[in-house]
């Protein structure tokens, strides 16, 4: 399924911030992604629209199924991308992470699928 850029981004700050505590709220996506409370409500509408979070959004922001599949999506690269960039690259392990959420949140994800066949390739090689 194909989102936006902006939905990718707001779709992997709920995800890294359901893991961190248990309600996510507005005010904590806000912080997160160094954006306006009224972008934030702006955009978990048009996710709620789109079926990825719950239309009460107001106290606590949960994504839907869908929206775990969704979010499932975007990170089936991530293992690989996150390998390029801490083996490849040699970034330490937090800047890694960091990189790989933007590379993945950035770039279209038939790139990243390439990215990730690549390294995949690459690997096996080492392997043999």
């Amino acid at each position: 399924m194909k989102h936006c850029a902006g939905q990718i981004k707001y779709l992997v700050a709920i995800k890294e911030l359901t893991e961190k505590n248990d309600q996510v709220r507005c005010v904590n996506i806000s912080r997160h992604l160094g954006v306006s409370r009224p972008s934030v409500s702006k955009m978990l509408r048009c996710l709620a629209n789109s079926g990825l979070v719950y239309e009460d959004f107001c106290n606590s922001v949960e994504l839907t199924p869908e929206g775990e599949k969704a979010v499932d999506e975007i990170f089936s690269t991530f293992g690989e991308i996150n390998i390029f960039f801490r083996k490849f690259l040699k970034l330490p392990k937090d800047e890694a992470y960091e990189q790989s959420v933007r590379f993945i949140t950035d770039f279209p994800q038939d790139t990243c699928e390439r990215l990730k066949k690549v390294v995949d390739r690459t690997l096996s090689k080492k392997k043999t």
